[in-house]
């Protein structure tokens, strides 16, 4: 959705005209992109499990008046209106058959410590810190590797071998 959806076209005769379409013309002096479809309908970024929780919203709420009173906003009264404005237009506009026309999903994104280098095999090798005390163990797996919510967590477990990543908690 990244291709121009319209452009605005001069000619050299000095008139102007706007096309969907990109003009092949002898007589087209320039032709611009005016905007992308991503310009004209903004989609919202969020995670999987706040998109289940807008849905659920959605599906349980009728009115907008309801959902806005069943949502917790933070911050001070600028930001939570911001918030609920944010909220109205999703709420309004998402339509739960066609989803991804309001919203991508992007990936939870933790911090990891890994080593530096890959094996042989491309694997690489993930902290896990053990709850008895602040010893730690490495995994082949990131999966049982310790998550950090912050870069600086993670970088008071690094060594000269091992690197603070930020990567996608779920999959491999």
């Amino acid at each position: 959705m990244t291709e121009p959806v319209a452009y605005l076209n001069k000619y050299l005769d000095n008139s102007t005209n706007i096309t969907r379409y990109k003009p092949e013309n002898q007589r087209l002096l320039s032709s611009e992109p005016l905007y992308t479809a991503d310009q004209l309908h903004k989609r919202v970024k969020m995670t999987q499990a706040e998109f289940e929780t807008i849905k659920i919203i959605k599906q349980k709420n009728n009115l907008l008046s309801d959902a806005l009173n069943s949502t917790a906003f933070f911050g001070d009264e600028k930001q939570q209106s911001e918030q609920q404005i944010e909220f109205a237009n999703l709420f309004i506009n998402l339509d739960l058959d066609n989803p991804e026309e309001t919203i991508e999903i992007v990936p939870d994104m933790k911090w990891f410590v890994r080593s530096k280098r890959a094996s042989n095999f491309g694997n690489y090798i993930y902290l896990k810190k053990i709850e008895s005390d602040d010893k730690v163990t490495a995994f082949n797996l990131k999966s049982v590797a310790e998550q950090f919510d912050t870069q600086e967590e993670a970088e008071k477990w690094t060594n000269p071998l091992t690197e603070a990543v930020q990567l996608p908690v779920e999959g491999e």
